[in-house]
């Protein structure tokens, strides 16, 4: 299977529909009217569909088991097609598109199986998806893509000591987001240089300044210090996004000083200098965060 264990538990919704033929009015009416030998078919395709949804990790070999949370089955009927929907709904880390068209298609196949004995003509037809939500936006209203500054504040990194990893880290996740890096640079971790390099990407108009390093515990980290004075607004909850993806993951998480804010129409970010550190980071909050910016304008609130 895929892996998933960076990803977070959102909520994901999936409607699937199936759609079943048959051959003659009569059947129609026998369905509405519950006289098929076997039994009401709605109510008893409908119960096979929901167990069909719950098991659907059990048929597919690349599906994750996964909690369902919500499960709905209902009926269009247009001259001698029955319409499903099949609705389904998880908090998980993974999207739901599967079950549901596998509980229609089953729903669809126990109609037909409950028909046959008085029409020889059902068929099944057009199971698709018909949409799914939790998916990614990572573009502005105008469809341009987000920009971005990384920064990678290390002294041993800038005195050519070691080599940069977490911000390469950081840039490979927001080129797979959609956001545009335009600058990469590494500077020692000190306050002036922090605090020059803010204030050079503000008039540049980056939409996003992410810092990596400098969030630790010793005297000598001191990003954090840096950027509180000069943010218009700090946002705890990217802060504790970040530290409790990370806790869930690695026990020491809760001794990281990320730090998240708004300059202007800036999204400032400081994230931990070690390579997981950054990518977990990264994990925990793209491309949710982008959201802010909807924020920001006044628009949608989460």
């Amino acid at each position: 299977m895929v892996d998933i264990t960076h990803k977070n538990n959102t909520l994901r919704t999936a409607v699937a529909q199936a759609t079943v033929a048959v051959g003659s009015a009569e059947t129609i009416t026998a369905i509405i009217s519950k006289n098929i030998p076997k039994g009401d078919v709605f109510e008893m395709a409908k119960t096979a569909g929901l167990f069909a949804v719950k098991r659907t990790s059990d048929m597919i070999p690349d599906c994750h088991p996964l909690p369902i949370e919500y499960t709905s089955v209902e009926y269009a009927i247009l001259n001698l097609e029955i319409t499903i929907t099949m609705t389904v709904k998880t908090i998980y880390k993974t999207g739901v598109e599967v079950e549901a068209m596998h509980g229609a298609s089953v729903v669809a196949l126990t109609m037909y199986d409950m028909l046959k004995p008085i029409d020889k003509n059902v068929t099944i037809k057009d199971i698709k998806l018909q949409h799914k939500r939790g998916g990614k936006s990572t573009y502005k209203d105008d469809g341009t893509p987000f920009t971005a500054s990384v920064i990678v504040c290390s002294d041993s990194i800038s005195a050519g000591q070691k080599e940069d990893k977490a911000g390469k880290a950081i840039i490979a996740k927001l080129e797979a987001c959609g956001v545009t890096v335009d600058v990469y640079t590494i500077i020692p971790d000190e306050v002036d240089q922090i605090q020059e390099q803010v204030q050079q990407l503000q008039q540049k108009g980056n939409d996003l300044i992410l810092f990596t390093g400098g969030t630790g515990l010793s005297p000598r980290d001191v990003t954090p210090e840096a950027l509180v004075p000069l943010l218009d607004r700090q946002i705890p909850g990217i802060e504790e996004a970040i530290r409790n993806y990370g806790q869930e993951r690695m026990p020491y998480a809760m001794l990281s000083r990320s730090l998240a804010g708004v300059i202007g129409e800036s999204l400032v970010l400081a994230l931990p200098g070690s390579t997981n550190g950054a990518k977990e980071s990264m994990e925990a909050i793209f491309p949710a965060v982008l959201h802010v910016f909807k924020v920001l304008q006044g628009g949608k609130h989460y």
